[in-house]
């Protein structure tokens, strides 16, 4: 995972200097999150690693499928990887793209996993105490997930807060056992 990662650093990193320079932050995005989708769709993933299928080929199929979200940087991306054996980067590509972009316009993305919904007010205190402590733009999504049984878990970049109730049962088991 670490050595994907590595080799997708230099591919976010040249086209977010790219799209911030031409203030196309946005559209880069979509571009990424489109090719993502693309390279995902199992169909697509069973022929990119395809020895018979010449380059221009596959990177015609891949710009075609995606056509509507790409600019023309983003095509000659699309080039670039498949001449470099480097299609399957995309999701992670993207993933670093958004990162950057997200410490760029200072703003953070949070998963909050709770086992109720939280109601609009709640959500607004929340993402106000978030921003208030992370000093960021907040941006919130929810998931529920039962067996947090109660309170929440807050993921905020590397930051985990686990007010789950599981977590402090688990908490004073441990301590119970010393």
């Amino acid at each position: 995972m670490a050595e994907i990662q590595t080799l997708a650093r230099p591919y976010a990193e040249a086209v977010f200097e790219i799209a911030q320079a031409g203030g196309t932050l946005d559209a880069w995005s979509n571009a990424l999150a489109a090719l993502s989708a693309v390279v995902r769709n199992p169909d697509v993933a069973a022929v990119l690693d395809n020895p018979e299928i010449d380059d221009r080929v596959l990177a015609d199929a891949i710009i075609g499928i995606a056509d509507d979200d790409l600019n023309d940087g983003a095509r000659n991306l699309v080039r670039l990887l498949v001449e470099n054996s480097r299609l399957r980067l995309v999701p992670d590509i993207a993933d670093q793209f958004e990162s950057l972009k997200a410490e760029a316009e200072n703003r953070v993305d949070v998963s909050v996993t709770s086992a109720v919904e939280f109601s609009d007010d709640q959500q607004a205190a929340l993402a106000q105490s978030l921003e208030q402590r992370l000093a960021r733009t907040v941006r919130l999504s929810f998931e529920r997930d039962e067996s947090v049984i109660g309170g929440a878990v807050i993921r905020a970049g590397d930051l985990i807060i686990d007010g789950s109730l599981r977590a402090q049962l688990e908490r004073m088991r441990q301590s119970l056992a010393h």
